[in-house]
């Protein structure tokens, strides 16, 4: 276990939990002694991590977009391990699509998934946290969010909405003890981005004031620290792990211009 940042005792529930980001956090929160439940809508791969985890980490099938699932995994979860300390907003959806080339049904699809799915997420969390006076709300936004993103309109559109929400619910949820912050990765080494296949990201990255590409470990390791109590006077806050990608001029080039 990591000295300094443990978990002893802390029960997490992970969205997008079976792998990527969300894989990497579920390893590292059981490594630094947390109980975890792992939810996901990718059944296998969420089975097997916990598995792989051992008894402190349970599988929890979850579609963010569905409030009765949303209900029925917090249940879980306090029938599982008797409370909730933190919870980790980490499923979201990702897509190609310019303004010119986006349709009302894929804009709608993107909000519902990273907009509607993170609200019923944190509005799920608020009495079981509130009850055990306290938690820690964690929501993945993106470095997306933080600026234009040509080809990417649906996309950084609910990546600058998350941040409001995020700042929002940190204003209103801080009676309770409720803390609520947001980390906002870069380009990370994740099945999603390598699906993409772009030419030319690698020699981007090596461009960057950390050069290289991200790795899920690299936002875990920010995830944990806002979930444990050393981030105890952070609350509606921005996380921002890219390696500098934002503080540079020029996005990483895409595979799709429009």
């Amino acid at each position: 276990m990591t000295s300094g940042l443990a978990m002893d005792d802390k029960v997490a529930l992970v969205t997008g939990g079976a792998g990527g980001i969300g894989g990497a956090t579920a390893r590292l929160m059981v490594e630094r002694g947390a109980r975890v439940v792992i939810a996901d809508v990718r059944v296998d791969e969420g089975r097997s991590l916990a598995d792989d985890l051992g008894g402190s980490a349970r599988f929890e099938a979850l579609d963010i977009t569905d409030e009765g699932a949303w209900a029925n995994a917090v249940a879980s979860t306090l029938g599982a391990y008797g409370h909730l300390d933190i919870l980790v907003n980490n499923a979201g959806a990702f897509g190609l699509g310019s303004l010119e080339n986006s349709t009302r049904e894929s804009f709608e699809r993107m909000i519902t998934v990273n907009q509607i799915g993170c609200f019923l997420g944190m509005k799920a969390a608020v009495v079981p946290m509130r009850d055990a006076g306290g938690g820690s709300i964690v929501n993945t936004v993106s470095a997306a969010g933080l600026v234009g993103n040509p080809g990417l309109f649906s996309y950084t559109a609910t990546k600058w909405a998350l941040r409001g929400m995020t700042k929002t619910a940190a204003a209103e949820l801080g009676q309770y003890g409720i803390r609520v912050n947001a980390v906002l990765p870069g380009s990370i080494d994740t099945e999603m981005v390598r699906a993409m296949k772009t030419e030319g990201r690698d020699a981007y990255y090596a461009t960057l004031p950390v050069p290289r590409q991200g790795q899920a470990i690299d936002v875990a390791e920010m995830i944990c620290f806002l979930a444990s109590d050393n981030s105890a006077y952070c609350t509606g806050a921005e996380f921002v792990v890219d390696g500098g990608l934002s503080a540079t001029a020029n996005n990483p080039p895409r595979s799709q211009s429009g």
